[in-house]
């Protein structure tokens, strides 16, 4: 399996996101190492993450580091903040005129409409022309993080420049009332399913509808990994195509997560490969054959080309012995 992470190239929203890792806006120290860390994403936060008297010299740090070298070819943005404070057209003026060619990404928090993401690229359209940049090439990903951002999450998922729809848990959980004070966990008294699946599988169904990603929220206690890993788990099976990471050891159990087992790549491919010569004219033109204990058809050509081709985004090889023509 090839772990390296690919050639960079700006803007293109196919790319995995299997950990897009959080990284303060405040903090040269992390940004730097950042800069090396195997996440599929990184964003630098001018948000949560960054204290309101500190955020105009965040921003000027935030929009001088993703123009400079060092940077290992991970997608790269930064999160903004939201509409409702009186920081955000100053975010995305600076960061765009300083390192609009290098940025990928533009993270929107706290997205209740789709009139927030319009204004937004708005704004970005009109400093793509201003600075010679292609228009439209920079992304928006939409953060779910109260009762009404889910309520329109449909109207936001088919907005311009939609790239994906990502969970914001603390929020979402505080808009909510929620009595629990642990993010990612379940709240105490609910003993029975899960009670954040409505939640994940609106955003799941919202983001598919529209072809953009789907992205879990962050896990807090980031030195407890195996947490980490029970709950990355529940999202990646849902088919979550990835995480906010906090920490370099969630980045490594992320990757691992978001992408297939071996044996469900190498056995997605195999039916791929079994399904297309036996639709052929030379298998027999038929629509559903057996694959050993199996029965195959077009509906099992689509569930193993999602698998096929999330391992293949992430560079995985066949380990197991292609499919051969009956003799």
């Amino acid at each position: 399996m090839n772990h390296a992470i690919p050639p960079r190239e700006p803007g293109d929203s196919a790319r995995p996101r299997r950990t897009c890792l959080s990284v303060p806006g405040s903090s040269a120290k992390m940004i730097e190492k950042a800069k090396r860390l195997p996440a599929d994403e990184v964003f630098l936060d001018l948000e949560d993450a960054v204290a309101p008297e500190a955020k105009a010299e965040a921003r000027t740090r935030v929009a001088m580091a993703l123009g400079e070298s060092g940077w290992g070819g991970q997608l790269r943005g930064v999160r903004v903040n939201d509409w409702t404070t009186p920081w955000t057209y100053a975010d995305v003026i600076e960061v765009v005129s300083t390192a609009g060619a290098e940025l990928d990404l533009i993270v929107l928090p706290k997205v209740t409409d789709v009139s927030h993401v319009h204004a937004l690229d708005l704004l970005l359209t009109q400093l793509e022309t201003t600075h010679g940049l292609p228009v439209g090439r920079i992304g928006i990903e939409a953060q779910i993080e109260n009762a009404a951002g889910l309520t329109h999450i449909d109207a936001i998922a088919a907005g311009p420049r939609m790239q994906a729809l990502v969970l914001g848990p603390a929020d979402l959980m505080a808009s909510l009332n929620m009595r629990t004070l642990v993010v990612g966990e379940q709240p105490e008294g609910y003993d029975v399913g899960d009670a954040y699946h409505h939640v994940f599988m609106r955003l799941l169904i919202a983001a598919r509808t529209h072809g953009i990603h789907a992205i879990d929220g962050p896990f807090l206690k980031v030195r407890d990994v195996e947490a980490f890993r029970r709950v990355a788990r529940r999202s990646a099976a849902l088919g979550f195509d990835g995480k906010w990471v906090l920490h370099p050891d969630q980045i490594t159990a992320g990757n691992e997560i978001f992408n297939p087992r071996q044996q469900d790549y190498d056995h997605a491919e195999l039916i791929l490969e079994a399904y297309h010569w036996h639709t052929s004219q030379a298998g027999g033109a038929r629509g559903a054959v057996m694959l050993g204990d199996e029965m195959i058809d077009e509906a099992s050509r689509k569930m193993a080309l999602v698998v096929a081709a999330k391992g293949r985004a992430a560079g995985m090889t066949r380990q197991a012995e292609p499919f051969r023509p009956p003799a």
